[in-house]
């Protein structure tokens, strides 16, 4: 099974890419040019493709240094929509907001498409597709976005570049209520995390291929990817079990998922490349921090320390 046949677009390896580190984070402090670049080098003999979630300075950051340097990426551009609806079912209580903020938030999403596209006939040697959104749609996400106009930005993507447009969201939306936007997107990207839905790591494989075909399955003709699936390597029992992560089980889940895309074909985004310490609360074993391949420090977690002897 190819899953890019039609799209021209060849599987390799993958990874979500943020680069932002100890004392940096979104709307404040970015990577410098020369953090980036070291970000890149370590990473480029390795991956193939990278996903970029927004249309910010630190992605810009990134493009620039790809192209400057002649790196050989090819990048997943995204633009990070934020919330034009209130969505009282979030969880944590973060997804309400005055009705001003969400019509500046409506603003600030075109602007972000109409970077997206800029961006895209800018760079269109590096970038080889576009995401018009991230868990934008899913019942828990704090920045809810409908797909009424997810699916408007779709296609005022798809009809100012050249690139083919997607929409990144978890497995399940895409089950249940998001079969017109699955029309439309040039390919399906889905998001698969067993351990936040409580797996072990023995049920941990079949679980994201559970995940993967049901998907496929009911979008017979149009190509699927993944465009996030990871696992943590620490909690502090918020949302995950500190039994079930670890990096042993990180190098198992990442060994066995790399394992099963390269036989299928399947491009498959691993998250992440490295530890961020801005993300979630501020507690230190906090599991959004920990989902790094790299440590924040860029050393190597057990997942890839022999890969990178290679």
């Amino acid at each position: 099974m190819n899953t890019f046949k039609a799209l021209h677009i060849t599987p390799g390896k993958a990874l979500c890419y943020s680069g932002f580190r100890q004392g940096q984070q979104p709307g404040g402090k970015c990577p410098s040019y020369d953090e980036v670049k070291e970000d890149l080098l370590l990473l480029h003999k390795h991956w193939k493709y990278l996903r970029l979630y927004d249309c910010d300075p630190h992605a810009e950051t990134v493009l620039k240094v790809i192209k400057n340097e002649k790196l050989d990426f090819k990048v997943m551009q995204g633009a990070f929509i934020n919330a034009e609806m209130n969505n009282f079912n979030c969880p944590w209580g973060g997804g309400v907001y005055s009705e001003e903020q969400l019509m500046q938030n409506c603003l600030n999403n075109q602007k972000k498409i109409s970077r997206l596209i800029e961006w895209a006939n800018q760079y269109p040697d590096i970038i080889f597709s576009l995401s018009v959104g991230n868990e934008a749609c899913v019942e828990w996400t704090d920045h809810y976005v409908s797909e009424k106009k997810v699916l408007e930005y779709v296609k005022q993507a798809k009809g100012n570049a050249v690139q083919p447009v997607t929409f990144c969201e978890n497995y399940v939306p895409w089950l249940y209520k998001l079969g017109k936007l699955a029309e439309e997107v040039d390919f399906i990207s889905i998001h698969t995390y067993p351990v936040w839905e409580y797996k072990h790591i023995n049920e941990a494989l079949d679980y994201s291929k559970e995940n993967y075909y049901s998907v496929a399955g009911k979008f017979p003709g149009k190509a699927v990817i993944i465009t996030e699936a990871g696992w943590a390597t620490n909690s502090n029992g918020r949302g995950i079990n500190p039994e079930n992560v670890n990096e042993e089980y990180q190098k198992i889940y990442y060994e066995m998922l790399m394992d099963w895309v390269q036989k299928e074909n399947i491009l498959t985004f691993f998250f992440e490349a490295f530890d961020e310490s801005w993300k979630g609360s501020t507690e230190p074993l906090e599991p959004e921090k920990h989902w790094g391949l790299f440590y924040i420090d860029r050393t190597p977690k057990m997942a890839i320390k022999n890969l990178l002897k290679t």
